[in-house]
């Protein structure tokens, strides 16, 4: 049964009850994937800001897991799409077919009809292919042959693509990485971590042990709640100040847009409340500001022969970029 929203922004009960919950997601998913706790927490703040996320990694460092163990911690349905260079759209979102027993034409729903999606070395597909995704990930809606179909909700993409391996890849355009709420990499776990994944009998990447602790019905309510926490005048200027000096910064091409910085300041109510707060700090920018801005920052070329990057000039910004101070609240 789907909560009642309360229209009003949520309270001290609403941010405990949330609190408990993260908590909850967070412990289940870890008994899958082990010693990321940081890119979990990452990859809830976007499962509940109603975004997508982009991990750039290696492969064998539980991409596939993740995504999965989230699907089965909220009790929702997941859905795998392996992406090739063959791929076609129709086999992203689904096609038309015709049933010989009754003469009729139905449509016949893809794997994007899940409410956790595993798109599976997305660079790896041509743009035809990767732009199937741009309006389910954008409308929550796939339009086939006139028809428009709704996804379930709530709805996530998890992309993955090999920073490492580029050939046969196609790079991702930019109004794809937009697309998604914040990119970030699992990496290798530290020591006891890995340890304990080459124990015999570890239950690591056992996506089968994982618990649903929630409903995807639940998560659209705390979502819908968390959209109206308050966020203090002096926290929106200072996002738009970092988004106004990436911008204006020589070494970038294509500065973040104003959907870039909004999609920012709904990663940051989400991660105050799992904090137990019912306001944003700017610590919670800094904090953020890497992952959800540095794949919408693009660099000239001479940048990029010169070894500069997008995290380096957010991080650049951040240290120039005064953030506002307790008086001015």
């Amino acid at each position: 049964m789907t909560a009642l929203i309360n229209p009003s922004p949520p309270g001290e009960q609403e941010i405990a009850g949330f609190g408990r919950l993260h908590q909850r997601l967070g412990d289940a998913i870890e008994a899958a994937v082990h010693g990321k706790r940081a890119v979990v927490d990452l990859a809830l703040v976007a499962t509940f800001a109603g975004g997508h996320v982009l991990l750039e990694d290696v492969p064998g460092t539980g991409k596939t897991t993740l995504a999965r163990a989230i699907a089965r911690a909220m009790g929702g349905r997941s859905g795998r799409i392996q992406f090739t260079p063959d791929l076609l759209p129709s086999d992203v979102t689904g096609t038309t077919v015709f049933d010989p027993r009754d003469g009729q034409i139905r449509f016949r729903p893809g794997p994007v009809f899940a409410n956790v999606v595993l798109a599976d070395e997305i660079n790896r597909a041509a743009a035809k292919t990767q732009s199937a995704l741009l309006e389910v990930m954008q409308e929550h809606t796939v339009t086939v042959d006139g028809a428009v179909h709704p996804v379930p909700s709530p709805f996530m993409v998890i992309a993955t693509q090999n920073s490492i391996d580029l050939e046969g890849t196609y790079r991702l355009p930019e109004a794809q990485l937009d697309r998604f709420l914040l990119r970030t990499a699992l990496g290798y776990p530290d020591a006891e971590h890995e340890i304990e994944v080459l124990r015999p009998g570890s239950n690591a990447g056992r996506v089968e042990d994982v618990p649903a602790v929630t409903t995807p019905e639940e998560v659209a309510a705390f979502a819908a709640q968390l959209s109206r926490l308050h966020v203090a005048d002096p926290i929106l200027r200072y996002v738009r100040e970092l988004g106004v000096a990436i911008r204006r910064d020589p070494r970038v091409r294509v500065g973040v847009s104003t959907r870039g910085l909004k999609a920012l300041v709904s990663c940051l109510q989400v991660y105050a409340a799992a904090r137990g707060r019912h306001y944003v700090v700017p610590s919670d920018v800094q904090r953020l500001a890497e992952p959800v801005l540095a794949h919408r920052t693009v660099l000239a070329r001479d940048a990029i022969l010169a070894g500069h990057t997008s995290q380096d000039v957010v991080h650049e910004v951040l240290e120039t970029v005064n953030p506002p101070q307790p008086d001015a609240n």
